[in-house]
């Protein structure tokens, strides 16, 4: 049974990479009544869709691959596809002021707006998924050009944010009909790196308080996901605040959802900030998979990306140093650098956390090497949470 996605194979990556990228297994679909194959694309609306596309590739490395816009006959919007290893981007900005986009922009920000998956049979999907409840946003359909046709269709999930279906299977163009071709015309720097990241490891949620749990259940019930993993209490609190979280994934591990949600504290949490500048539940941030994090570091720091700051007394813990063990870089390489490690009974990753993304303190990146864990960071939260509470503070938000 081939395991790997059209946009995998692209990326020259195989079975054996993704299982240390992201933790990949094998799975047959063949029972799963909504069976998902994987990422297709990750969907952002944001207030400049030129400028976002450029900073994608110009600051994280990523390739143009395809375009829409009026040159192209679409006088709504501007449509920028990107690449990076396996992973899609679709950058969407208003060109009408009309547009939906630009009403979405201005109650949400800059953010991810459609989390697109890539399944083999749309309509069973779909079938399964109004059955079980869900809300079909877009009924199956095929949209077609000269490099084939494509099926899809759209049900939603927390907040604004929905799920694209998608099947490629008799499609040869760039990216959807209505876009073309499209090369970088940034010039990558003599000596950097083919990539920056190589996979979409998970994408999290934060949803309102007493919300997560349904949220879960709709993983469970509509896509057929299994629990993967639970924080609560003390595993996810700092003096301050707290949080909840459960994490959902597909069969094969490839999609993995973590749903946070707020818990009752002394001050806001950062889910509460999140919730009131987002305007409601949406994506908080997206796991970018690396195979070497010490060179995106060093090259995303060089081109102004700001990471959030660990304290030095992270690294002095003895019971920290006691429970990694040996990694293979020293902990003094990961300190210059901020980056956080953990270890479970499956091996280590090491993991670091951007600022927010665009001007409102909501969607950001972590990037994440996995050796062998397949958790999540545990062992770090208390740590990240404190560095993200010290950010609230300075925006005066707590």
């Amino acid at each position: 049974m081939d395991i790997l996605t059209d946009a995998e194979k692209l990326a020259d990556l195989d079975a054996d990479a993704l299982r240390r990228l992201v933790g990949l297994v094998e799975h047959d679909d063949s029972a799963d009544p909504f069976p998902v194959t994987g990422w297709d694309a990750v969907v952002w609306v944001v207030g400049n869709a030129v400028q976002t596309a450029q900073l994608f590739q110009a600051v994280y490395g990523m390739e143009l691959v395809a375009y829409s816009g009026p040159e192209t006959g679409n006088r709504d919007h501007h449509s920028y596809v990107l690449r990076s290893g396996a992973i899609r981007f679709e950058v969407r900005g208003a060109v009408d002021p009309d547009s939906p986009l630009a009403d979405h922009h201005r109650r949400h920000g800059d953010g991810v707006a459609d989390i697109a998956l890539e399944v083999p049979d749309v309509d069973r999907c779909i079938a399964h998924a109004r059955t079980a409840g869900a809300t079909v946003l877009i009924e199956p359909h095929d949209v077609s050009d000269e490099h084939g046709t494509v099926r899809t269709a759209a049900i939603a999930t927390y907040g604004e944010t929905r799920h694209t279906l998608v099947d490629r299977s008799r499609y040869t163009g760039p990216h959807l009909p209505g876009h073309v071709a499209r090369s970088s015309t940034v010039v990558r720097p003599e000596g950097a790196p083919r990539r920056l990241f190589q996979a979409l490891d998970h994408v999290v949620g934060n949803v309102e308080y007493g919300r997560m749990d349904s949220w879960v259940d709709f993983y469970h019930r509509i896509m057929g996901f299994t629990n993967m993993a639970e924080f609560i209490g003390d595993d996810i609190a700092t003096d301050y605040s707290a949080l909840m979280s459960k994490v959902v994934a597909s069969g094969n591990h490839r999609v993995k959802f973590p749903l946070n949600e707020p818990s009752p504290g002394a001050r806001r949490s950062q889910i509460d900030e999140f919730l009131d500048f987002h305007r409601g539940p949406g994506v908080q941030h997206l796991a970018l998979a690396t195979n070497d994090i010490l060179t995106t570091v060093d090259v995303l720091r060089s081109r102004g990306v700001e990471f959030l700051d660990t304290p030095a007394a992270y690294y002095e813990d003895p019971e920290l140093r006691a429970r990694i063990g040996q990694v293979r870089v020293p902990i003094s390489e990961l300190q210059s650098r901020g980056i956080l490690v953990d270890r479970d009974e499956d091996g280590y990753l090491l993991q670091i956390f951007t600022k927010p993304f665009g001007d409102r303190p909501t969607v950001f990146f972590e990037f994440i090497e996995r050796h062998g864990s397949l958790g999540f960071g545990k062992g770090n939260f208390k740590a990240l949470f404190e560095a993200i509470e010290r950010e609230q503070e300075r925006r005066g938000n707590v």
